[in-house]
């Protein structure tokens, strides 16, 4: 059971959660969080989650390097987000880095942070499919916690301002 969602409530605002992924389409959903708080006075929470593999106790050292890497990489994907964000509405998203399943990640997340209000996945255009977090996620959109949005990877920067 989610925590019950407080982003309206006066000493809270309405944040948007955002997936930074290694996916083309990433910017999609950070440019529409970003018009979206700009407009609403809202904020924006951006999530990257590093997935591990279970860990063998002799390769501790090598997977202590991975790991490393891995948050390393995570912060510079954040990074390049957070500037995109800012250059886009002049705000300063909240940063997350999360390890683990993307979907356990996702919701916990969500669940600590009353005041997120939705989530903004952006969809690839291409014929693979739109990608594995919003498969994942639609299996579960009857019982998700939140709004799910769900931008086409194919619209420009003034199709989202026309939308946002």
């Amino acid at each position: 059971m989610t925590a019950q969602r407080r982003s309206y409530e006066t000493g809270h605002k309405p944040k948007c959660l955002v997936i930074v992924d290694d996916s083309a389409e990433w910017d999609r959903a950070v440019y529409y969080a970003s018009r979206w708080a700009i407009r609403v006075g809202g904020g924006v929470v951006m999530l990257r989650i590093i997935e591990t593999e279970e860990q063998n106790q002799q390769w501790l050292g090598v997977a202590d390097i991975m790991r490393a890497e891995a948050l390393d990489d995570a912060n510079a994907a954040l990074d390049r987000a957070a500037g995109r964000a800012n250059g886009i509405a002049a705000i300063t998203p909240e940063r997350v880095i999360r390890e683990g399943d993307p979907a356990e990640q996702i919701l916990d997340v969500i669940d600590k942070d009353v005041d997120i209000a939705m989530l903004v996945l952006a969809a690839n255009p291409g014929p693979e499919g739109p990608g594995p977090i919003i498969t994942m996620i639609a299996g579960a959109a009857g019982s998700f916690p939140i709004p799910v949005i769900i931008v086409p990877g194919g619209l420009s920067d003034p199709d989202i301002d026309a939308l946002s």
